[in-house]
């Protein structure tokens, strides 16, 4: 993979994360950083959510991200 798909694929990625939490700013993404724990806490204070389905949220999202790379 050269560094044009990678740019490619993570620009897809951040559009997916955009997609699902349109809520988030850019700076809550710079907070997040790629952090789990992270993008779940501010799931629970953007959205009200609890810690479980701030979880739940952030499994299914990885799972489907996953079954896009499979496929």
């Amino acid at each position: 993979m050269n560094i044009n798909e990678i740019k490619g694929k993570l620009k897809e990625l951040k559009g997916d994360f955009k997609k699902k939490w349109g809520e988030l700013t850019d700076d809550d993404w710079k907070v997040v950083g790629g952090n789990k724990d992270k993008l779940k806490g501010i799931l629970q204070e953007k959205y009200g959510r609890s810690k479980e389905q701030a979880q739940r949220e952030v499994d299914e999202f990885s799972k489907e991200d996953q079954e896009r790379k499979v496929s």
